[in-house]
């Protein structure tokens, strides 16, 4: 059986199969690229009709991410998922604190999740910053409530939490509150891998992904 087997031909396969799915939202070039790579991630055509983007979000992330802003995430398996050579050509830094005993502590302490006190626990760092949650509702709750409480503004909110409890009321409330642009995606339906998709579609519209692919490949 014949089959694709260069990285970059299977990728360029992908995108040229996913773009017709989108036609019809007449996005952007820039729009494509992080739309085609959320369905990419996904294996879902349906993720092009439910992603919601506000206040030049894309425009605003690849400003930040060329500037070298570091990004801070809810879970380990978004900073996992974050390509971090492609960040690094750029000057940023990944950062995931869920795992360390001060979040856990604090986190018992307050009686709130682990994701939560690592939000709040960043504080201030995330002035300037990308926050990208792809798993706890909560951690992205309480980014907005850092935005409006105490005046912290990151430069851009990745919010994709997934589940049943807490997922789509969170992305509900950031499309519709948020003072800051954001990308989100509607309903139940995410997680870490389509939150660091967006990030990686950001990177590579900076950061030449056929070199990142070389590299990868000789690893």
């Amino acid at each position: 059986m014949e089959y694709i087997k260069q990285p970059k031909q299977i990728e360029d396969k992908s995108m040229e199969l996913i773009r017709p799915h989108i036609a019809d939202l007449h996005l952007t070039e820039q729009e494509i690229a992080v739309y085609s790579r959320t369905i990419h991630a996904s294996g879902d055509v349906e993720y092009g009709h439910l992603i919601r983007t506000g206040l030049n979000a894309i425009e605003e992330g690849l400003k930040a991410l060329a500037a070298g802003a570091n990004i801070y995430c809810d879970v380990e398996m978004v900073r996992t998922g974050i390509n971090k050579k492609a960040l690094a050509k750029l000057g940023g830094e990944v950062f995931c604190q869920v795992s360390s005993p001060e979040v856990a502590d604090y986190a018992k302490e307050l009686g709130i999740t682990r994701s939560m006190a690592a939000m709040r626990m960043f504080g201030q760092k995330l002035d300037g910053s990308i926050v990208a949650i792809g798993n706890a509702p909560t951690a992205l709750f309480e980014v907005l409530r850092m935005t409006e409480e105490e005046n912290i503004k990151p430069a851009l909110i990745v919010g994709i939490p997934v589940g049943f409890v807490g997922a789509a009321e969170s992305k509900e409330e950031l499309a519709k509150r948020s003072k800051v642009p954001f990308v989100t995606v509607k309903g139940n339906k995410g997680g870490s891998p389509i939150a660091a998709s967006v990030i990686n579609a950001l990177l590579y519209l900076l950061v030449q992904r056929s070199d990142m692919l070389y590299i990868e490949d000789k690893k």
